[in-house]
């Protein structure tokens, strides 16, 4: 990104909802609570930016902000450059005690992390005040881009729409090569994605923006890898955030050339009173056992292993289990070397580590000679690990003071509203396409929905989101007419009767889709295979469905 071409400012989003938990543990073990790796990173490249007058702005810092920006002031003054490093803090809000954000429950005492979403004008506070490199905690992801925003343009809480296009632009680079062609799922179109570039967003003063990548570099930049970041990980298509509520609903897309797509016409609203906390408590612990099942009647099998294995440990023994059975391969076509295999992965969760632990592993190996027929084990026998609680909690924004810190200078930066009213947007700005499909267009053969849609697919706490797009107006018809919340229901049978809900961003050709605790109390505790709802979308683009012709 430094030497492929001219850029202003660096970003880098190191912060995930798991990624909290992960250096809460690194902490208890006396590990630094940043993100090391970002110290690698800027060995390799921060004499270049000084050089370049590149700012560096990350959220790195993590648990540990001011310690991650005295690392870098220590690796600065090793490599003999002058360097001006801030650091952003004020989000740690331990000890923290409140609710939960969509139930209102109390949350349990003692949590292990609690951190406050913060904007962009504290890394505008800190990039007006000469920082060469910026190290915030728990900031938005779209922050990063957000931030540098204000400081190059000047806007005020006042330019909503201007401060929405950025956390769009923000949105749309956070997850680097996912806008790019990275987990695309036309990935077929993407040339040399084994050597993809990173997404460069050319943001302009009415918060507009292009999105790119440097000359040379493998990937694409399309319409379609955009929309495809655009749907990651949303709800409702008003998208709250510190700085303003962003209007997924009025965003439009242009390919202005090769890979170069603008975004413009974004709206923004007043951001509300209240910024989100993610809080992380510690569950308890947790084991794993993954056999492998071959050959003929795998569910029979299934059934006896589990019998073998609860015969020796009772199943109601552990506070929780999980059991998930997952063909690999449909059929026995001869000479097919992985023909009728499945994985059975059992999970088992409990407060107690050594119930969860050995206990719990070494029956399962027990089983191997008194057990289904081809026997044989992914994982060996282990000890538990400790896993974490994410749940999600609000705090009055005129409550959170974030700091910045730069040298001897600490800046307090308090919340500040937007003066003056919403700008009256209560309706989507684009008219919904929902008409129904033309007449003709009846119902052909069944055929893979994925061969006319796109899907990305991801996590949000406990919840997962899935979005749908296509490519034409026509399309989008039928897409909107055919897949209703409860036809996704019938075509994920892992839905089961959790609550979903729509969103309709016919100005992107796309569906939204939010179920409901599909990954019970989030990633770090969720015992699915795919725990982060990442394949979510690709087993939905694999199911057959009546195409018109």
């Amino acid at each position: 990104m430094v030497e492929g071409g001219p850029i202003d400012v660096l970003t880098g989003d190191w912060l995930a909802e798991l990624t909290m938990m992960i250096l809460a543990g690194n902490r208890l073990k006396g590990r630094p609570g940043y993100a090391r790796t970002f110290l690698t990173q800027m060995e390799q490249v921060l004499g270049t930016c000084l050089d370049r007058g590149v700012k560096v702005v990350a959220n790195a810092g993590g648990l540990d902000p001011a310690g991650c920006a005295r690392a870098v002031e220590d690796l600065a003054d090793r490599l003999g450059l002058r360097a001006s490093v801030a650091c952003v803090t004020g989000d740690d809000l331990m000890p923290f005690a409140g609710r939960h954000m969509d139930t209102g429950e109390p949350l349990p005492a003692g949590p292990l992390t609690a951190n406050a979403y913060l904007g962009g004008r504290p890394i505008a506070v800190a990039l007006e005040h000469g920082a060469d490199v910026v190290v915030t905690g728990r900031v938005t992801d779209a922050a990063l881009v957000t931030g540098p925003g204000m400081w190059r343009f000047g806007w005020r809480p006042e330019d909503l729409d201007a401060l929405a296009g950025s956390v769009v632009a923000g949105h749309v680079i956070e997850c680097g090569c996912q806008a790019t062609g990275g987990n695309y799922a036309f990935f077929r179109d993407v040339p040399d994605l084994a050597h993809c570039g990173f997404p460069i967003a050319e943001l302009h003063a009415d918060g507009s923006s292009v999105i790119t990548k440097h000359p040379g570099t493998g990937g694409l930049v399309s319409v379609g890898t955009v929309t495809a970041q655009l749907l990651y990980e949303i709800g409702s298509p008003r998208y709250l955030g510190p700085d303003v509520v962003a209007r997924f609903d009025t965003i439009r897309l242009e390919q202005e050339g090769p890979d170069r797509v603008r975004i413009s016409g974004v709206r923004g609203e007043p951001p509300p009173a209240t910024l989100k906390v993610a809080v992380n408590h510690l569950g308890g612990h947790r084991n794993t056992m993954t056999l492998v099942l071959t050959g003929l009647d795998i569910e029979a099998k299934a059934r006896l292993a589990e019998e073998a294995i609860w015969a020796r440990v009772p199943k109601e023994s552990f506070e929780q289990v999980h059991v998930e059975l997952t063909p690999l391969t449909a059929g026995t076509a001869p000479g097919d070397a992985a023909a009728g295999t499945a994985l059975l992965r059992i999970t088992v969760m409990d407060p107690d580590p050594r119930k969860a632990g050995r206990a719990f592993s070494s029956a399962v190996v027990e089983t191997g000679l008194a057990g289904y027929p081809g026997f044989h084990a992914l994982t060996p026998p282990g000890d538990a690990s400790p896993y974490g609680v994410y749940r999600p909690s609000l705090v009055d924004a005129a409550d959170v003071l974030p700091v910045v810190t730069l040298g001897d200078l600490r800046i307090e930066v308090p919340h500040t509203p937007p003066a003056g009213t919403a700008s009256g947007i209560t309706e989507p700005a684009v008219p919904p396409a929902l008409a129904a499909a033309e007449p003709g267009a009846q119902p052909g053969a069944l055929r893979p929905l994925g061969e006319i849609a796109g899907a990305r697919s991801g996590d949000k706490g406990g919840d997962a989101n899935l979005g749908v797009w296509v490519g034409t107006d026509e399309r989008y018809a039928w897409l909107a007419a055919f897949l209703t919340a409860d036809r996704l229901r019938a075509l994920l049978p892992e839905t089961g009767d959790l609550p979903i809900e729509r969103y309709d961003l016919p100005g992107l050709r796309a569906l939204n889709f939010v179920v409901r605790g599909l990954l019970g109390l989030g990633v770090a505790a969720s015992p699915l295979l795919d725990a982060q709802a990442k394949a979510l979308g690709e087993r939905l683009r694999a199911v057959p469905v009546p195409l018109p012709d």
